[in-house]
């Protein structure tokens, strides 16, 4: 097996497609490969003779399986139909007025480049205006002024990858995850540039990350309340609603929740305005 390989563990009955992205060697002199989940955000570690190779190295297919093939169809369509609705009670007969809807703006900051592409590919499925920058997961809160500044999102998602390492302490230790602290570090430097969690909504967080500390941080939401895995298009799907929820309204937590994948014990946070707004009139010039 070399870096790159898709796997899964046999001790878990295979149920997680990872991707081997290094190897050591434990205090015994054995190989260990390190691992990062596909579908899920989680990072894990495995002793060769556990893996199984999988062959397919489509990973998108591997991501977005048909149920959230369905879910995302309907959430691509359900912007579409907003709209028309919308426009129909804004519009003046009289002057057949039209409208036209400004979601809010995304900045995700992620450890993964090839989950951050596939992100952005779903972004602008759903019609969610968005950039993306690849940053190791310890570097992002060194980074994450400086892109406020840049591109001045309206939502800001800190992802990438995370897992339990231990539970020597609790569950609230940091230092009991691999990467709970470094988002915990980031959300506080976007939180010293924009205090106000309405005037910037963030998701922070990956697999099993500690949830009350990511929010106490800052956060507008947070993984993991139940400490499991979340899917990797989770964060885009919370994204999704708070975009494309009006600027007067304020966007029931649970109603955000339903978003997801994972659910409840995936993903909590505090109930936040939305960031769409409606404008007027939509010019059709003939050219």
């Amino acid at each position: 097996m070399k870096v790159g390989d898709l796997v899964a563990r046999k001790s878990y009955n295979k149920d997680i497609i990872f991707k081997i992205v290094s190897f050591e060697e434990d205090k015994d002199g054995q190989k260990v490969a390190l691992l990062k989940g596909i579908a899920f955000r989680i990072l894990a570690d495995a002793y060769l003779d556990d893996l199984e190779e999988i062959t397919t190295h489509d990973l998108r297919a591997i991501m977005i399986d048909k149920e959230v093939e369905l879910l995302l169809s309907r959430k691509v369509n359900q912007p579409l139909e907003r709209s028309r609705r919308l426009s129909r009670g804004l519009a003046k007969q009289e002057t057949e007025v039209k409208t036209y809807g400004i979601p809010g703006k995304v900045l995700q900051i992620d450890g993964d480049r090839e989950y951050l592409n596939i992100c952005l590919d779903v972004y602008a499925e759903l019609g969610i205006p968005a950039a993306g920058v690849a940053i190791p997961e310890d570097e992002q809160y060194k980074e994450v002024r400086g892109l406020l500044e840049k591109y001045n999102p309206d939502i800001l998602v800190i992802t990438g990858h995370d897992s339990m390492t231990g539970k020597k302490g609790g569950v609230e230790n940091l230092k009991n995850y691999r990467n709970s602290h470094n988002f915990v570090k980031t959300v506080k430097a976007a939180r010293k540039w924009q205090p106000n969690l309405d005037a910037l909504v963030i998701f922070a967080g990956a697999c099993q990350s500690n949830f009350e500390k990511i929010i106490s941080s800052g956060a507008n939401y947070a993984s993991s309340p139940g400490r499991i895995m979340i899917h990797a298009l989770d964060p885009v799907f919370i994204v999704e609603k708070i975009a494309c929820s009006r600027i007067d309204v304020v966007v029931p937590i649970e109603e955000v929740i339903e978003q997801t994948i994972t659910g409840v014990k995936g993903i909590g946070g505090s109930e936040t305005r939305g960031k769409f707004r409606w404008a007027m009139p939509l010019l059709e010039i003939n050219k």
